[in-house]
C-alpha cells in the first residue's frame, strides 16, 4: 500500500541511495497526468522515466513509498509525449483507479500545484525557498511559511426512512443527482457547515449526523468529509442558483445517474442503499 512519509527531503536531494532507476516517477504537466493509453494510470518506473525524453521543469518532489519503492512527482513539459501515452486530468480517469492509486495521483497533483502557486511570498512578494525539514515554502525576507493548502468541505446524504434526498447541481450534466456539499467557512465546525448548507440549498432542517468517512478531492485541493444526516423538518425549497432540483428517492428507486463508487458521494449513497437492504 502507499505509505506517505513525514520527512521531506531537501530540494534537489533524492531518496536514500541517490538512484532513481528503482523509483516511481509521476510526471505532471499543466495539471494533467501522463497516462498509458491501454491500461489504468500508474507511475512510470524509473528506468522508463530515464529514456522517456520528457523535459523536466523542476526537481522531483518526494511523496512516499509504494510497495517499498520511492515515489516522486515532477513538473514536466507536455511538449513531448512518450509513445503509448497521453495526458489526462484526474477527474477523467478516477473511475478506473483503485483507492491507493487515486491517493497517490491526488497527492502528486496537489504537491505540484502547491510548488507552482507559492514560488513568491503572498505577503511581501519575495521569492520563496523550500523548507529544509518540512513540505513548506519559506520567504527569506519576512519569514512567512506556506504549506500545501487544503479546503475542507462537508458532504451529506439526508435520509428520511427509506428515502434519501439527492439534488441536481447547476454544474452537473443533465439527469445527474448527488449529495449536498459545501465549503467549511472560517470559524465553522463541520457540523455547523452541514446544517447551514442543507438549509441554504434545499430549505430542510436536519437532526442527528452520522460521520461516514473522508476523501481527498484534488479539484484543486479539497478534503471531503462525508456524513449521513437524518431529516428533521421542512419542505424542499431549492435555492435555484447552485441547486436547481432536489427530490426524495426510495433506496430502490434512485435516479438513473448518480455518482460512481469511486467518489465519496457515491459511497454515501451506496451505504444508504445497503443499510436499507439489511
Amino acid at each position: 500500500m502507499f505509505e506517505p512519509l513525514n520527512r521531506i527531503f531537501n530540494p534537489g536531494v533524492v531518496a536514500p541511495g541517490g538512484d532513481l532507476s528503482d523509483s516511481y516517477m509521476i510526471p505532471v504537466a499543466d495539471g494533467k497526468l501522463l497516462c498509458p493509453q491501454r491500461q489504468p494510470w500508474q507511475p512510470l518506473e524509473g528506468n522508463v522515466w530515464r529514456f522517456s525524453g520528457i523535459e523536466k521543469l523542476a526537481e522531483p518532489h518526494y511523496l512516499g513509498s509504494l510497495d517499498g519503492r520511492h515515489c516522486f512527482a515532477v513538473s514536466v513539459s507536455d511538449s513531448v509525449t512518450p509513445d503509448g501515452h497521453g495526458w489526462d486530468g484526474l477527474r477523467a480517469i478516477m473511475g478506473l483507479l483503485d483507492p491507493v492509486m487515486f491517493e497517490l495521483a491526488s497527492r502528486a497533483l496537489q504537491v505540484i500545484a502547491w510548488d507552482r502557486d507559492h514560488r513568491f511570498c503572498g505577503r511581501c512578494g519575495s521569492e520563496t525557498e523550500g523548507h529544509t525539514e518540512e513540505r513548506a515554502k519559506v520567504c527569506g525576507s519576512c519569514g512567512m511559511q506556506y504549506y500545501p493548502r487544503l479546503s475542507p468541505c462537508a458532504i451529506t446524504v439526508v435520509t428520511r426512512g427509506d428515502e434519501c434526498l439527492l439534488a441536481h447541481n447547476a454544474q452537473f450534466p443533465p439527469g445527474m443527482f448527488s449529495a449536498l456539499a459545501g465549503f467549511i467557512e472560517a470559524g465553522e465546525t463541520v457540523e455547523a457547515t452541514l446544517r447551514r448548507e442543507v438549509m441554504e440549498e434545499v430549505g430542510l432542517k436536519v437532526g442527528k449526523l452520522h460521520y461516514f468517512g473522508s476523501q481527498s478531492w484534488p479539484f484543486p485541493s479539497q478534503l471531503m468529509l462525508g456524513f449521513h444526516a437524518e431529516y428533521e423538518s421542512g419542505d424542499i425549497a431549492v435555492d435555484g442558483v447552485e441547486i436547481t432540483e432536489a427530490n426524495w428517492y426510495r433506496f430502490d428507486q434512485l435516479p438513473r445517474m448518480i455518482p460512481p463508487p469511486s467518489t465519496l458521494s457515491g459511497q454515501l449513497i451506496q451505504s444508504f442503499i445497503q443499510s436499507r437492504l439489511g
